[in-house]
């Protein structure tokens, strides 16, 4: 693949965790406005290089950093209406203050493939066994400039602190319908294998439809779909199954279809992007319907990408250090009989990236964090590729965490691609440069990354958005 350099020209600094990055127009505008949404709660946007608010929910937002600093939950989806600058509605993602609950296990979780409880566990106490609640909310943006919240679409009940998704809300532009993006309710291994049930909100893709008025303003804290009332489940649809966590989705237009562009972030091994362009979507009611006439529903009626037996384009393994070799690891099969079980209907990834790897020009990674189409020509390189971020190169040396930016390409003949490092030039210097979010602009000709001088979001004021430019 073609090496590729580029720049990253610094927009704004020191701001908080940069979870999303993209643009849209504002009502009375002629050009596009950057908004800069961070993990705390607030929503920025850049006029003539000056940053100002758009919004601050940070009251609205859970308590954040309660382990050691580091934290999934806060602000983590914000999507703008295709019609936003005629009707000024957006939508958010965050986790709710004041939900904080003691976790659905008491303990981290590891599968033993010799226990068979282990292998099987439910999620039962859920009312009360639970981390915290997050939400999906409509917003407007009222003539007089102040945004307000009009309704509420969803309510989440998450077992966990991680795997929320990040960037988890954006439009469709085949069906205009919110997408919205779940992670597996977090702990490791999915312990109640929720991604691959297809009751359950947590690990899937999901549609709504915001012009179907629900006229359920306050819906229920659920975790199932078949919890919820009638009206909202007739509001949504299901793309896609076995995600452990996603950076959202991205859709690249080619000639009259799209290619949708998904990550899936890793457990042990490998980090993972999958692209498809045709799908079926089923219908909630369905799913509900399904599931009462047919225990075991048809796992080829969707996308599933695999997981929790699979971990991109390996069985999930559990890895443990060799006693008679510290310099190798031993790696068992966690979940055999899923892997066995989800190997025909999965979707094998366009490309991946691993913890561990040997090759030159390569680098190991440690968690995919943004995922995007690129179709500017500005850089050549990278015109009609996809580009993706890692929070930071997998390195043993103690040395300040650094970011990895790269991309790849589909194929034509549809088979799996190898990836390419992209070349950076800007000197981060001694501090930490962790890269937390990659976005773009309407038209896919600019590409945006949220960088971060720590791991913690407790840690405030250490981060730059940049430009990437040739």
């Amino acid at each position: 693949m073609i090496k590729v350099k580029v720049s990253l020209r610094p927009i704004v600094n020191k701001v908080n965790l940069p979870t999303v990055l993209k643009t849209t127009i504002l009502p009375g505008d002629s050009i596009e406005t950057l908004f800069i949404a961070t993990q705390i709660g607030e929503i920025f946007y850049i006029r003539s290089g000056v940053i100002k608010t758009f919004l601050d929910i940070r009251s609205r937002i859970i308590k954040l950093g309660g382990s050691g600093g580091y934290d999934e939950r806060g602000l983590l989806g914000l999507a703008f209406h295709p019609d936003f600058y005629h009707n000024g509605l957006f939508y958010l993602h965050y986790s709710v203050a004041g939900t904080q609950g003691p976790g659905a296990l008491p303990e981290p979780f590891e599968p033993n493939p010799c226990d068979p409880r282990t292998l099987n566990l439910k999620w039962i106490n859920r009312e009360t066994e639970y981390d915290h609640i997050d939400t999906v909310e409509e917003w407007i943006l009222q003539s007089n400039g102040g945004p307000q919240k009009r309704r509420t679409l969803l309510n989440l009940r998450r077992p966990f602190m991680n795997h929320n998704g990040v960037n988890s809300l954006n439009f469709s532009p085949e069906t205009g319908r919110l997408v919205l993006t779940t992670g597996d309710g977090g702990s490791g291994y999915d312990p109640f294998n929720l991604s691959q049930n297809d009751i359950e909100i947590a690990g899937k893709i999901i549609e709504i439809d915001v012009v179907m008025n629900t006229l359920t303003h306050n819906p229920p804290v659920v975790t199932r779909f078949d919890e919820l009332p009638a009206p909202i489940q007739e509001s949504l649809t299901v793309i896609a199954k076995g995600v452990r966590n996603i950076p959202g989705i991205s859709y690249q237009r080619f000639y009259n279809q799209y290619i949708k562009y998904v990550g899936n972030v890793g457990q042990d091994l490998v980090e993972s992007i999958f692209s498809f362009v045709h799908y079926k979507p089923i219908p909630v009611t369905q799913l509900i319907q399904n599931s009462i006439m047919q225990p075991e529903p048809d796992q080829e009626e969707f996308i599933n990408f695999g997981w929790r037996g699979w971990e991109g384009d390996f069985p999930t393994s559990i890895i443990r250090s060799c006693s008679a070799n510290p310099t190798l690891d031993e790696k068992t099969i966690a979940y055999y009989n899923e892997a066995v079980k989800t190997l025909p209907g999965r979707l094998q990834p366009l490309t991946s990236y691993f913890h561990q790897d040997p090759r030159p020009d390569k680098f190991e990674g440690t968690a995919l964090t943004g995922v995007q189409a690129y179709m500017g020509n500005e850089i050549p390189g990278l015109t009609g590729n996809v580009v993706f971020t890692d929070f930071a190169r997998n390195d043993e040396s103690g040395s300040p965490g650094r970011g990895v930016l790269a991309y790849s390409r589909v194929r034509t003949d549809g088979k799996p691609n190898d990836f390419s490092v992209i070349q950076t030039d800007y000197n981060f210097g001694s501090g930490s440069s962790y890269y937390v979010s990659l976005g773009t602009n309407l038209d896919q000709t600019k590409l945006y990354i949220g960088v971060y001088g720590s791991m913690n979001v407790t840690e405030l004021n250490v981060g730059t958005v940049f430009e990437i430019v040739q």
